[in-house]
């Protein structure tokens, strides 16, 4: 079964917590946007997009007013969660700002919550700005490390940040690092959790029973055998052997500049890149608006959009919703395929 196309089982209702995202940014509106789509709420309208699925709810949790100004509003299949304040008649739209950071937070927090606590089954989280984050003093360098806190993963478990689109998953061993920062943070010991955690969540919540895993080299050509770099041979090689001797299936270091046309071409199941720009230059140059991003490793399942806030165009009405439905079409996929797993004992 491939994110984004879905063979969806009939089950009750499945409930939807979907975070407003930075209130400042395009979130409310590629939201509301993507509800626009009457087949979201009856799942199998389309037969040839969706497969056969149940009935969907949605609690928005935000402002209130931010979601009335993007022409969302309670009722039917369609509830909300008052969390955060930002007035978007007397706030500024296309800014981070302190005050849609910390409305974009509140909202995040409290629609982990409503997941964690059993009364929705699972988050969709709009974009939030990392920088608004920070104006309003919060130290995460990202919403999955903020959810990663709010669960009780952290710190003894690291997520695992993977972007799906259909075929093409690719996961990142380090996320948010400056480049001059990732070779330090290679070692064989962490490198193996994450390649577990993939691929565990590869089984467990898009129903690959045994996932063919590459990793990439770091450096040009993968390091030619230490000629290029030693990174490969220290870290990445020891930690491929390791992996594969605890049963996973896993190849490399690759080089990276051929390894994701062969994922493309189905020669496996993901990858595992190394840093940021390596994974997602590849991601969003042959998926861009209809991959999702992912966090496996949570106690919860969880997605969002491949984009950011886009403030150069929030409010102007033109923001493409195909990557929030996509987000919230791989979460339906991903609760029912971890209930199936669950269900089989794993």
């Amino acid at each position: 079964m491939e994110a984004g196309d879905p063979e969806l089982n009939q089950e009750a209702t499945l409930r939807l917590a979907i975070s407003s995202g930075d209130p400042a940014g395009i979130g409310p509106e590629v939201i509301a946007k993507a509800l626009a789509a009457p087949d979201l709420f009856e799942l199998g309208a389309d037969p040839s997009d969706l497969g056969g699925a149940s009935r969907l709810e949605f609690l928005l949790v935000g402002d209130p007013r931010v979601f009335a100004a993007a022409g969302l509003g309670p009722g039917g299949a369609v509830s909300l969660l008052p969390a955060g304040e930002y007035d978007p008649d007397r706030e500024p739209l296309g800014a981070a700002s302190a005050r849609s950071g910390r409305a974009a937070v509140a909202a995040l927090e409290a629609a982990t919550d409503e997941v964690l606590s059993g009364r929705a089954d699972a988050l969709v989280t709009a974009p939030l700005s990392k920088h608004a984050m920070a104006e309003a003093g919060f130290a995460w360098p990202g919403q999955t490390e903020l959810i990663a806190e709010r669960s009780g993963a952290a710190p003894a478990l690291d997520p695992v940040m993977l972007f799906v689109a259909g075929r093409l998953k690719v996961a990142l061993f380090t996320r948010h690092v400056p480049l001059r920062d990732v070779a330090s943070r290679l070692a064989a010991a962490p490198l193996v959790a994450c390649l577990r955690t993939l691929e565990a969540g590869l089984r467990q919540d898009f129903a690959i029973q045994s996932p063919r895993i590459a990793v990439a080299g770091l450096n040009p050509h993968a390091g030619e055998q230490g000629l290029f770099g030693s990174e490969e041979e220290q870290s990445v090689i020891p930690a491929v052997h390791a992996a594969r001797d605890q049963g996973l299936l896993v190849e490399g270091p690759l080089p990276a500049d051929t390894l994701f046309c062969k994922l493309r071409d189905g020669a496996f199941d993901a990858v595992l890149a190394l840093y940021h720009d390596q994974g997602l230059i590849p991601v969003k140059l042959l998926s861009f608006g209809r991959a999702t991003n992912v966090s496996l490793g949570l106690p919860l399942v969880r997605t969002s959009p491949d984009h950011g806030t886009a403030y150069d165009i929030a409010g102007k009405g033109i923001a493409d919703a195909s990557s929030m439905r996509a987000a919230i079409l791989t979460a339906v996929e991903m609760v029912r395929n971890r209930r199936s797993f669950l269900n089989r004992g794993g």
